[in-house]
């Protein structure tokens, strides 16, 4: 993986050992092993492996899913560097946009019709995985009017996998709103009000700021932050307070009442088991280190 290098310590001697990266041996492999584990490495989930576009276009989608947001998914394989896969993953992505109903469908049969009437076609994206990627590539996908992910795969050893994200760019299309207008207001001279709307616009900037090829993707009953996957999404906000959900992990933070909450198992808009409450700005400075945490596990 470009520049990267894994070490394996031996605490008896002080001691290290380089673990030396490798592709697969086929295609398949990646693939594979990939679809078994979709939800946990690329926050998509699986729907079909080797699907078929039909006897017109002739050809078969590597793997099928849906993302945590309801956006459908193309994802590609190649073993090594491979030139045409980002083309040939647009040119399936084109076919999945004049196939909408089939992939509903494909979706009510697998996860049920309220995931299926919740599909967000404004969305599509298009990831490809492969042993590498050009430059030319990372400026193809700068070029175009979708959302594509292009992630490198590398094997350490005999039971380490690594994914990296070399480029990930936001479709084209209506842009979401600004992110004042998801307030609520409670009158125009309130200042509650004016308060909570400068700090979901604070917050829209520091997530937005948290890295390169951070991606926002709105819906109706929250706003999400994504790099390959979702790592914070926030709500519109209540009377006081604007909640945010992180896929920090609960258990490795320190708790405080009425800041922190863990929401494990509990039902709420967007993703994550962590909520943050922020009622002025300087909450969301003692949230930025959760935020990090969160954008450095996604």
């Amino acid at each position: 993986m470009s520049g990267l290098k894994l070490f394996r310590t031996n605490t008896t001697n002080s001691g290290v050992t380089e673990v030396a990266p490798r592709l697969a041996e086929v295609e398949a492999d990646v693939q594979g092993l990939v679809e078994a584990h979709m939800e946990t490495m690329l926050g998509v989930r699986f729907l079909a492996s080797e699907y078929s576009t039909g006897p017109v276009h002739g050809g078969r989608i590597d793997s099928l899913g849906i993302d945590e947001n309801g956006a459908p998914v193309v994802v590609e394989y190649k073993r090594a560097v491979d030139a045409g896969v980002i083309h040939q993953g647009l040119f399936y992505l084109a076919w999945l946009m004049d196939h909408r109903s089939e992939f509903e469908r494909l979706v009510r049969d697998r996860l049920g019709a309220t995931a299926a009437a919740q599909v967000l076609w404004s969305g599509p994206r298009l990831i490809c995985i492969a042993g590498d990627f050009t430059g030319y590539d990372v400026h193809a996908v700068r070029e175009h009017r979708r959302s594509i992910d292009l992630v490198r795969y590398r094997y350490f050893g005999s039971d380490l996998l690594g994914l990296e994200t070399v480029a990930s760019v936001a479709g084209r299309a209506p842009a979401a709103r600004p992110a004042r207008q998801l307030a609520v207001g409670t009158g125009a001279g309130s200042s509650r009000s004016a308060a909570l709307e400068e700090l979901v616009s604070s917050v829209d900037e520091v997530l937005l700021g948290m890295g390169d090829g951070v991606n926002r993707i709105q819906r109706k009953q929250y706003r999400a932050y994504q790099r390959l996957r979702n790592f914070a999404c926030v709500c519109p906000p209540q009377k006081t307070k604007l909640l945010v959900y992180l896929k920090a992990a609960p258990k490795q933070v320190d708790l405080v009442p009425g800041f922190t909450r863990d929401v494990t198992g509990l039902g709420h808009h967007g993703t994550g088991d962590l909520e943050v409450q922020l009622r002025t700005r300087r909450d969301l400075e003692r949230a930025q280190e959760l935020f990090r945490a969160s954008y450095a596990a996604s």
